[in-house]
């Protein structure tokens, strides 16, 4: 993971300071109980990370911009071999969107590879974490908005994105998606991620986001991307099983629609931690989290404080093999 620093996530006053520091210290805490954690915090916040994060979490001081780990950090990967390395993938503020600041962001992929001990893999593709999600036995889903981003990817055709992906992460099907969630592809959005609308918690299973309210506009992006997946097979040629993971009954905040999910959730070692909205749907989506995820625990964090900066649960963290 990484702490928030100064900047957007952190947010402007003492307030925000707190709830940033508490929802981001709450995930780590929640995940150190099952499995090592490590937190790279700027310089600037060690002191308020050793003073809400557990003695337990390891902190790794580096210079940061912000504090989204999935998107910032590498992508581990495994080997046919048993090896771990990680996919140091170029970061460069979501697309260059004028707001974002990456100067030192795009260094902590090598940062964390460099502390986990592992083989770096270069890659000069433009991508993100949160921009990926793959079922482990060479399928991933990606979007068109992301990974074709003329601000990410300039001139690149589906076929070069493949490639890169082949060669870095090894996969061999590819299923490209439309878009990613309404509020995601706005301003201080990432362009449409997959991990916000779509992940496979197994092979031959895909979970997706279902909003079931025709009022908020991703009810239309919810029919849209379910049709993709119905009609796709992934790399052992099977079709996919599409089990829908309800959307909030929240649909508003004081920014607009909101992109509550409870897709983007982390999977630990016996643990599954999912976002909660003190929402209605909170109880079915544990429910159906835990059916796909069978033998782990579902724990839930109050995930609003991190939405309403721009991200989730999946967002601020990212796994690391065991080698």
């Amino acid at each position: 993971m990484a702490y928030p620093s100064a900047g957007y996530s952190l947010g402007d006053t003492e307030t925000e300071h707190h709830e940033a520091r508490t929802a981001w210290a709450s995930v780590a805490n929640a995940i150190v109980d099952h499995e090592p954690v490590s937190v790279v915090v700027d310089p600037d916040q060690t002191q308020y990370a050793r003073k809400y994060l557990s003695s337990s979490v390891d902190i790794v001081e580096a210079p940061l911009n912000d504090a989204w780990m999935r998107d910032i950090g590498p992508t581990f990967v495994v080997a046919p071999d048993g090896t771990v390395g990680g996919v140091d993938w170029v970061f460069n503020g979501w697309g260059a969107q004028d707001w974002a600041r990456w100067d030192r962001d795009e260094n902590i992929g090598r940062t964390v590879i460099e502390h986990a001990g592992v083989t770096r893999i270069d890659s000069d593709l433009v991508n993100e974490g949160g921009g990926i999600q793959v079922d482990g036995i060479g399928t991933v889903l990606v979007t068109e908005t992301v990974q074709l981003d003329p601000g990410r990817n300039p001139g690149m055709s589906k076929a070069d994105v493949e490639r890169e992906l082949a060669r870095t992460l090894g996969v061999d099907t590819v299923i490209w998606l439309p878009r990613g969630l309404t509020r995601d592809s706005e301003l201080y959005g990432t362009r449409g991620h997959v991990d916000i609308v779509a992940a496979m918690p197994s092979p031959g299973t895909v979970i997706v986001h279902d909003q079931r309210n025709p009022e908020h506009p991703d009810f239309e992006v919810s029919k849209q991307i379910r049709e993709v997946l119905a009609s796709a097979v992934n790399s052992a040629g099977d079709t996919l099983r599409v089990v829908d993971v309800p959307a909030p009954a929240t649909l508003t905040d004081a920014e607009g629609f909101v992109d509550y999910s409870y897709i983007n959730h982390y999977v630990g070692n016996g643990v599954v931690i999912a976002c909660s909205f003190d929402d209605a749907a909170d109880a079915e989506a544990a429910e159906i989290l835990g059916s796909v995820y069978p033998g782990r625990t579902v724990l839930t964090v109050d995930a609003r404080p991190i939405f309403e900066r721009g991200g989730g649960i999946h967002c601020i963290t990212q796994n690391q093999p065991a080698r």
